[in-house]
């Protein structure tokens, strides 16, 4: 009996950890960005998303494991050739998302395998009608055309292609060799342009400072010509004033005859004190100066007066000092052979000098 109570514990114990174990086993957490795909007798049943879902024991199945996240297709180089003849190898870079499980698990056999091969006959096709300088230069617009076609042609498998990034553009050896010169000539002439440009603006900047240089020289002597213009207009005019106010205080003075000759005797000694040979004297100045009879002090020729001596007596003694004077000098006078008609000569020479000193003392 107790035996019997053994066996059937064990084989009790047994069905309870066997249908615990089949629960356990239909019951799956599903993380997020995946989802499962249910299939019910060989039939889809469902698509699990991200929480705890439980099927049916040896019925339902689940048949593939996908994830939502955004996937990232890094593809080998491909073999393309331009318009124009040239081959060449290009990578690109497909950044793709499942958004429908479903297509995805039943739209085609090897999803990832058919956007691969997609892949690589649409950038052949594209660059096919493109030519080498094109196709290096527009990248942007290859990536483009790829994105939008890879995505209406995976529609249809349940993947959205977001982006399409063209990785690397390997071309030939030769070719490479021949971009390079080109480069470099390109360089060589920007370089050549941008010297003669530097050239030339600074020839331009040195004219144009030799220029300014010469204008502010012109305008620097001519404000100086006009300062000295001014300074000796100012003199000139200072000099002007003065005298007109020396004779406008003359004219208010009042001054007498007498002053006035004293003036013109004090500027005849300043003019006597010079170097010239021959000094003329105005008929009213040699009046003045013989009616007060300083001319011999201003001459410094004649004797001394005295007090006593007549002003007739002095008169005629300058007279006759002349002529013996003048005769003295003739040579006619000391010849002792000459005959009357040297004397007569003499005599006339004596009267002129007299005559002469006669004009002078009047």
């Amino acid at each position: 009996m107790d035996v019997n109570i053994s066996i059937g514990m064990i084989i009790l114990t047994v069905i309870v950890l066997a249908v615990i174990g089949i629960i356990a086993k239909n019951v799956q957490v599903v993380p997020q960005s995946s989802c499962r795909i249910i299939e019910r007798l060989g039939k889809y049943k469902a698509t699990w998303q991200a929480g705890l879902h439980v099927k049916v024991p040896f019925i339902d199945n689940v048949v593939r494991y996908i994830t939502l996240k955004e996937q990232v297709l890094d593809y080998p180089p491909q073999n393309v050739i331009t318009k124009d003849n040239v081959t060449m190898q290009i990578d690109s870079v497909v950044y793709a998302t499942i958004f429908d499980p479903k297509k995805f698990t039943y739209g085609a056999e090897d999803p990832s395998s058919g956007l691969r091969n997609l892949t690589a006959t649409t950038l052949r096709s594209i660059i096919g009608e493109m030519e080498l300088d094109e196709t290096l230069s527009s990248r942007e617009v290859i990536n483009a055309k790829m994105q939008k076609i890879l995505d209406e042609a995976t529609d249809a498998w349940g993947i959205r292609v977001s982006r399409v990034e063209i990785k690397n553009i390997i071309p030939p050896a030769e070719i490479e060799e021949v971009m390079t010169k080109q480069m470099r000539a390109e360089r060589e002439r920007r370089e050549t342009l941008l010297q003669a440009q530097a050239h030339k603006e600074s020839v331009v900047a040195m004219a144009e400072g030799d220029r300014q240089a010469k204008v502010l020289a012109a305008e620097a002597e001519k404000d100086a010509a006009i300062a000295l213009a001014e300074g000796k207009a100012k003199s000139i005019k200072l000099v002007y004033e003065a005298e007109a106010d020396g004779i406008r205080m003359l004219a208010n003075s009042q001054m007498n005859d007498n002053v006035l000759r004293l003036k013109s005797i004090e500027a005849m000694k300043d003019v006597a004190d010079g170097q010239a040979t021959k000094i003329f004297i105005p008929t009213d100045l040699s009046q003045s100066i013989a009616s007060m009879g300083i001319l011999g002090d201003m001459l410094g020729t004649a004797e001394q007066k005295t007090s006593d001596v007549s002003r007739e007596q002095l008169r005629e003694s300058r007279i006759q000092a002349k002529a013996n004077e003048k005769l003295e000098k003739d040579s006619c006078v000391y010849d002792l052979e000459t005959n009357e008609i040297t004397l007569k000569a003499a005599e006339s020479n004596a009267k002129t000098a007299s005559e002469l000193n006669e004009d002078i003392s009047r």
